[in-house]
């Protein structure tokens, strides 16, 4: 069967979630991936409050909709970052707390750890709304970021030697190992979006952080092709590198190359939006990324899981954005095969 399409939350995080179902649904979306920001998917609630998590699942019913996933981004970007001021305007309250910087760190640390916990609590209440999708999945996952204590180094200068990488990636294993072994004490994943500003951010850097993790099995790739496409990064590659470890897909768009030559791969220290940028995201179907070519990869590794939205153009309507790209999605994606091959007539 094909893979359901479900729409990502986060960029819509400023409409209650009572109001966005309906418009999720009258776009063409089967389910949702719950943003932890806004009150989409709020984590401490779900643990104290008893009938929370029941109220999220009458929502989704009342719309025909399911969920198979849920994200924390903003608080995973704090667990290993370099925390500024920036970060309170992304984290909940009681992670910024008086914004000590390790405080802090330890208290995003926590809040991933209870994110698993909630959505384990989450996916228990489903009852008989577990489909054979769900089944055919067989995963709970827990999207988000990483931070990084190293990203500032991307550039080698003042040189950087391999050794200040080492503690990088070995305070990135430090923070990161208890977070995962709670998350396999709930039998629950976690989807890293290799992205800029994360401890991994291509191949080399994903490599790098499952070894530093010992190959941790509940660490996995909540794949998105837009952040590796305009970098130069092999992206169908990156599905066949990690086949084990893809846990969770978002179909995310970007073109790159169509600037005016004024700013390069790194930004330019311009908004999204300024046509001078060499790369911006773009409605799905409407970037550079070949999604036929992944399509066939998610096929090749047997990924069944939903194929999520994440929408996000400076440029467009989001609603005619998203709607749109919900049916480019159904379009481009194809069951594999799983009888005879297609020249099996000609065998002996």
């Amino acid at each position: 069967m094909s893979r359901k399409v479900t729409l990502f939350t986060g960029q819509w995080a400023d409409i209650p979630l009572k109001d966005l179902l309906p418009k999720v649904k009258s776009m063409g979306y089967d389910g949702v991936e719950l943003a932890c920001w806004g009150d989409h998917f709020e984590v401490q609630k779900a643990l104290a409050e008893p009938d929370y998590v029941e109220q999220i699942w009458n929502l989704l019913d009342e719309n025909d909709l399911t969920c198979y996933s849920i994200s924390n981004h903003l608080a995973g970007q704090a667990v290993c970052d370099l925390i500024d001021e920036r970060h309170q305007a992304i984290l909940p309250e009681h992670v910024w707390g008086d914004g000590d910087a390790e405080g802090v760190r330890q208290r995003a640390a926590e809040e991933m750890k209870d994110s698993a916990r909630a959505l384990r609590k989450f996916l228990d209440a489903a009852g008989d709304r577990f489909t054979d999708s769900h089944r055919a999945y067989g995963r709970a996952v827990v999207n988000g970021f990483t931070g990084s204590s190293i990203w500032h180094a991307l550039y080698a200068f003042p040189p950087t030697s391999q050794d200040f990488l080492n503690k990088g990636f070995k305070d990135f294993s430090n923070r990161w190992t208890p977070i995962l072994d709670a998350f396999d004490e709930v039998n629950v994943d976690f989807g890293l979006e290799v992205h800029p500003t994360e401890i991994a951010f291509d191949i080399a850097s994903a490599q790098r952080a499952v070894e530093s993790l010992n190959g941790h099995p509940r660490f996995g790739f909540n794949y998105d092709p837009s952040h590796l496409g305009y970098q130069g990064v092999d992206y169908v590659k990156f599905i066949r590198q990690f086949a084990d470890r893809i846990y969770h897909v978002h179909m995310k768009d970007v073109w790159w190359d169509h600037g005016d030559g004024s700013v390069g791969v790194f930004g330019g220290h311009t908004d999204f939006g300024d046509a001078r940028r060499y790369w911006d995201f773009r409605s799905v179907g409407r970037g550079d990324i070949a999604f036929e070519d992944i399509i066939v990869a998610l096929n090749d590794i047997g990924y069944q899981g939903p194929l999520s939205v994440e929408w996000e153009d400076g440029r467009m309507d989001r609603v005619h954005g998203a709607t749109e790209s919900c049916e480019y999605v159904r379009q481009i994606d194809f069951p594999r095969n799983e009888t005879a091959a297609f020249d099996a007539a000609f065998s002996e």
